[in-house]
Formats: structure tokens, sequence, C-alpha cells
């Protein structure tokens, strides 16, 4: 592409040895040429400073910029806006080290985003992998674009892996909150604050691995995390429409009525009253919580 946005990637890094250079290949193979990489090591224990400086000298060829630092562990959000201090692109995606791009990503969105100055932020659909990068299930998911109201009732389907936004609007939110664990909904929030569309593509844009730990097992955990951040916007109109939905959320991804996640959900806030109808509906009604 002829005179084409500078567009920004961050990879932050952390533990992800066996997978960081499949992602850094991944940036390098953008058919999309006018790229700055940055790579923040956010003190990985495993080997994966190694992995990456193995990659360096390609990357240096590869990126109109590229920089790597690694320190001591300061959090995925802190490497995040260490990262967003130095980034100079009018665009920016953000990717986890153990996740793919498809090589096609980078064009057709910074495409998207030239030619539609409503849209703040473009997305598309994943595939989600194993660590074995066994295609686990692909979803195909039609062009949808999101308000702020779409996103705040989880009435949204916005891959982070695929994310790509406008580099002056993230930096006018304030950046990545570390106070807040699904720092990912909160920007998306943020940034469709402004009134703007959050769109998501119908190509396929990345491959998602998937872990262990970031199934059922963390549900309580993903719960708090989103009552904390619904109260952040409880002066909206759809706050107690979007707490409903945060519940009706916590019971889908639990495979099985456990008690203490119940008593959990119960005491974070006063909707209690909601919590024990749908917790009663529930017990009755398995495709409720399958």
């Amino acid at each position: 592409m002829q005179n084409s946005a500078l567009v920004s990637v961050i990879i932050p890094c952390y533990n992800h040895e066996n997978f960081v250079q499949d992602c850094i290949q991944s940036i390098i193979n953008q058919d999309y040429q006018n790229i700055e990489l940055i790579i923040i090591d956010d003190g990985s224990k495993d080997n994966s400073v190694q992995k990456i400086e193995e990659m360096v000298p390609l990357c240096k060829e590869r990126f109109t910029r590229f920089e790597f630092r690694h320190r001591p562990n300061k959090g995925l959000c802190r490497t995040l806006n260490e990262a967003l201090e130095w980034v100079r692109g009018e665009y920016l995606s953000t990717v986890a080290s153990d996740d793919i791009w498809v090589k096609e990503k980078t064009t057709l969105q910074a495409q998207y985003l030239d030619n539609n100055p409503d849209s703040v932020a473009v997305f598309g659909n994943i595939t989600l992998i194993d660590e074995y990068n066994n295609i686990i299930q692909e979803y195909k998911m039609p062009f949808k674009r999101h308000r702020f109201e779409d996103i705040f009732l989880h009435r949204f389907y916005i891959p982070t892996p695929t994310n790509m936004a406008r580099t002056k609007d993230i930096k006018k939110t304030g950046g990545y909150n570390p106070n807040f664990i699904i720092e990912d909904w909160y920007m998306w929030l943020k940034l469709a604050e402004s009134g703007k569309f959050l769109d998501c593509l119908p190509e396929t844009l990345a491959y998602y691995r998937r872990h262990d730990d970031n199934l059922s097992s963390k549900a309580i955990l993903m719960h708090k995390g989103r009552l904390e951040i619904a109260q952040e916007f409880s002066n909206h109109k759809k706050y107690k429409r979007a707490l409903k939905n945060i519940y009706y959320i916590v019971f889908a991804e639990t495979e099985k009525i456990n008690i203490n996640l119940i008593l959990n959900a119960i005491i974070d806030i006063p909707y209690f009253i909601f919590s024990l109808r749908f917790w009663k509906k529930s017990l009755f009604s398995k495709s409720k919580i399958s």
C-alpha cells in the first residue's frame, strides 16, 4: 500500500516461550508493510526473552520501527501503557504473545478505518486453537456495528485478539486501567463513549489460543471484574439491565450449580434479589447453566 498509515503493534509477553515466536512471525508475515512493532517482556520466568531475542534481527529488518525491552513484572495494563507511550502509529493493535494473526489482518483493518471515520475500532472473527495449534472451533459471525449500549449490555461480538483502534482515541481514554482484570471490556466501553462505532468484520483475522486457566475456573473472578467495571457507569440509564446481564453470564459460564459461586455472586452487590430468583430458576432449567 502506497502512502499507508503507520500501524503500531504491541506484544506484551509473559511466560510464553512456546508461543511467542509464532506470534512475532505472524506479524512479520503481514502483507501490510508500514508497521512498527513494540515488544515488552513483563518479567517472564521462562525462556521467553531468549526466544524473542532470536527474532530481533528479522524484526529490525522487517519493520519500519522496532523496540524490545524486558524488565521485572508490572502486570498487563502497566505493560500496555508503557508501550503506549512509545507508539507513533495512526492505528494501534495489541496482541497476546500466544496468539497468531492471519497475514491480511492489518491491511483489511487499516483500509476499513481509512474509509470509515465514524468507526473508532475494528475487529474480526477468530479461530480457537489449542497449545499444539489444533483447531478447536471456528467463528463465522457476520458484519456488526456496536455502540456503547451494545457493549455495556453484553450484546456484542468483539474478539480481543483482532483489535485495531485509532491511537489518538486510545490515548484519550487515559490508557489501560490496572484496577480492572477485564481491561479490554473497559477499554471498549471507554472508546464507545465517544459515540463512534466499534465494528466487527466478517473475515477471520486471528487464531486465539485457548488455555485451561481461562475457562470456567475463573468464572467468579471474571464476574467480580464485570461488576467492578459496570459500577464505573452506574449513572447510565441501562445500569440495572447491565447488572442483570452480568448475572446471566456468570450462570451461563458455570457448567454446574456451585453454591460457592452463588454465594459470592450474591454478596457482591445489593442486587442479590435478582440473583436468588435466577438461581431458583436455574435449578429447574439445565439449559440456563449448560
